[in-house]
């Protein structure tokens, strides 16, 4: 699924360009709160749609068993995260357990340049940056005219909290948080463009591809 990157534009995954333009190349951003699927229906649809694929996020950790730069991640030094922050270059960033994460703008517009529909698995906090940055860009900017973003959410708390319990791989303390999690994250719901209630994945599913065909 991921085969490189490109030297002049870290964090792109390297792949042959469609052979014809798309007249609306998507940023499509998926939010959601865990245990709710989001990971899944994002995975397949890169899987499923070659017109689709990740972008490689940057990072100031250091690389993990068999990662590779420009593969798994973009690997940065502090000091050069740091500075990419003070030109402005990222769409969004955080501090996640004491390391920085980030999207770096140059890398999703080469990308829509290229014809290809990008896909971000973000949280709400990285969501509400994007649409920040978005707000200073130029109206027919690729990334400003292609944004779109995707609330996946459950039925109801009680349905997550039992697809959390279910999974059988997080502690009642880790549970709990997660569910405190949800509830703030729904609430940044109606600020997204569509919403999909993820009762059943393939149903779900469907529905996100209706969206992103219906957005092209």
């Amino acid at each position: 699924m991921q085969e490189g990157a490109s030297p002049t534009h870290p964090g792109l995954m390297l792949t042959p360009p469609l052979p014809t333009r798309m007249e609306r190349p998507l940023l499509i951003a998926v939010s959601a709160p865990s245990g709710t699927g989001k990971t899944t229906l994002c995975n397949r649809l890169v899987a499923e749609r070659p017109e689709i694929e990740y972008s490689i996020s940057c990072t100031t950790r250091v690389p993990r068993g068999e990662e590779q730069d420009g593969v798994d991640y973009y690997f940065l030094s502090d000091r050069e995260f740091k500075k990419r922050v003070r030109r402005g270059e990222f769409l969004e960033h955080a501090n996640v357990h004491g390391n920085r994460y980030g999207t770096l703008s140059d890398t999703i517009q080469f990308a829509m340049e290229e014809g290809r529909h990008i896909i971000l698995d973000i949280d709400v906090q990285g969501v509400s940056q994007i649409r920040n940055a978005l707000a200073q860009m130029e109206e027919r900017s690729l990334i400003r005219r292609g944004f779109l973003d995707i609330f996946i959410e459950p039925s109801s708390l009680e349905i997550l909290e039992q697809r959390l319990r279910m999974r059988g791989t997080d502690s009642e303390k880790v549970i709990q948080k997660r569910i405190k999690n949800a509830t703030g994250e729904m609430q940044e719901a109606p600020k997204y463009a569509h919403r999909i209630v993820n009762e059943q994945i393939d149903q779900a599913y469907i529905s996100l591809c209706q969206i992103i065909d219906a957005s092209v």
